[in-house]
């Protein structure tokens, strides 16, 4: 069957427009709910959401969904998406699921299903559960003596605190440190925060107001120049974005630069490497990351180790190859050690746990590698790939060749909106450019 619900990261779309409809929402509830119960124990799923006007109707549709089929239902309201992966395990839930559109603006909105174990699933399950969508569900649906019960979880906030707390070395505090935070106005705007705080940090909080409609809307982790501002006009050490379900994180030093995933993941594995913590030999990121990340680890006696971009797809190679340290160049950050999904809020203490024990500012501990100049363009289509074109298949080719040796292309289409990401990294900035350009040009006719 050809998925035409499930991206890389679950449901996504627009708020009220196919697929992420009401309707939708209550048949993958139905048919998610009838995947994982096995057995006669009373079963339980656990929802989480970020702070979108859309989270009611999306919550209250698969609850419908859930219920109907007998299965009980624990509301844990906003929370970030790894608090919902967490919750999942230590509530020895049946699955979970994380109501939110990540980092897309409000009109956006996703459902993100979580196993028992808290690990995303895989693409033969999502497939299995969207092939039921399309069946008559009718029959499996519980009768009135046995549909389920829907209450609120207390205390999501501390539960997940606490958690994230347990993270940081022990004995060690964030005493001294003046930290900007930005939470996007999503998910985190409590628990971030208070994280910070009760661990001795002196926070600046901004993106901590949501209404519904300003999630992600000129602050967190796409756009950082709020907090980056911020940074330099309060004099802090440091400053920390997250994105809308808390799963991403970039960091700002105190000159007000951005730090990006990549080098995040160097400086998290450097560390871990060097105090023994690290598992695999290697970092596992997407095929995004810089160049400048893997001739850096390299020097560290490390790997890195590609996957295609999700960080489900991070997750799984981790598992198989037994690291503990992923992520994508966007933020995701995967501490297998933590959690079982991208914790924004989890990487950013172990970025203050090295800027903690070095007594090196952030300008200077967290620039571990210059990046080689990497150009990224989207050109949007409808209708079929225009990247199966003759002509596009050749000048990708050719692309190829003309970076060969010191750089590298790569074209995908995105999973999660109808664009063709063209991007291309090398030691020559002009060349990389003209490739780029010439790229984008070819595919926009071909769109057009």
């Amino acid at each position: 069957m050809t998925r035409k619900l499930f991206g890389t990261d679950g449901i996504r779309g627009t708020a009220n427009q196919h697929p992420m409809t009401a309707m939708t929402a209550l048949m993958a509830g139905q048919a998610a709910a009838l995947h994982f119960k096995r057995g006669d124990h009373r079963h339980r799923v656990i929802i989480g959401k970020d702070t979108r006007l859309s989270g009611y109707m999306i919550e209250n549709a698969l609850t419908s969904g859930f219920v109907s089929c007998g299965m009980d239902v624990v509301l844990a309201g906003p929370i970030p998406t790894p608090g919902v992966a967490m919750l999942t395990r230590s509530l020895r839930a049946d699955f979970g699921v994380m109501i939110s559109a990540s980092h897309n603006p409000y009109q956006d909105n996703g459902i993100k299903f979580f196993g028992p174990d808290g690990f995303k699933l895989s693409d033969d399950v999502e497939t299995e559960i969207e092939t039921r969508m399309a069946t008559n569900m009718a029959p499996d649906l519980a009768d009135a003596s046995n549909i389920g019960r829907a209450k609120r979880l207390d205390d999501v906030v501390g539960r997940y605190t606490e958690y994230v707390k347990q993270t940081f070395p022990k004995g060690r505090t964030l005493d001294g440190l003046k930290i900007v935070l930005d939470c996007a106005n999503g998910a985190a705007y409590k628990v971030a925060p208070e994280v910070l705080w009760e661990l001795g940090a002196d926070v600046i909080k901004i993106g901590v107001e949501p209404n519904g409609t300003n999630i992600n809307d000129g602050c967190g982790s796409t756009a950082t120049d709020a907090m980056q501002t911020a940074v330099v006009t309060h004099g802090a050490d440091v400053g920390i974005a997250l994105d809308g379900d808390a799963d991403r994180v970039l960091i700002s030093d105190e000159k007000g630069q951005l730090v990006d995933g990549d080098q995040l993941m160097g400086l998290i594995a450097s560390d871990w490497c060097r105090n023994g913590l690290l598992h695999g030999g290697a970092v596992v990121a997407t095929v995004m990351s810089n160049l400048g990340l893997e001739k850096f680890l390299r020097t560290e006696g490390l790997n890195l180790a590609r996957t295609p971009v999700g960080d489900r797809y991070v997750v799984e190679e981790m598992r198989r190859s037994g690291c503990n340290v992923g992520g994508e160049q966007s933020g995701h950050i995967v501490l297998g050690d933590y959690a079982t999904t991208g914790d924004g809020l989890m990487a950013a203490l172990q970025v203050l746990a090295v800027l903690t024990a070095n007594g090196k500012p952030a300008s200077e501990a967290c620039r571990l590698f210059d990046p080689f100049p990497q150009l990224l363009k989207n050109v949007r289509f409808s209708g079929a790939s225009p990247l199966e074109k003759p002509n596009i298949e050749k000048a990708i080719l050719d692309a190829e060749k003309r970076l060969e040796g010191t750089g590298r292309v790569l074209i995908r289409k995105s999973g999660t909106e109808p664009l063709i990401r063209v991007m291309a990294e090398g030691e020559d900035e002009t060349l990389v450019s003209d490739v780029v350009d010439e790229l984008v040009d070819l595919i926009s006719q071909a769109a057009a």
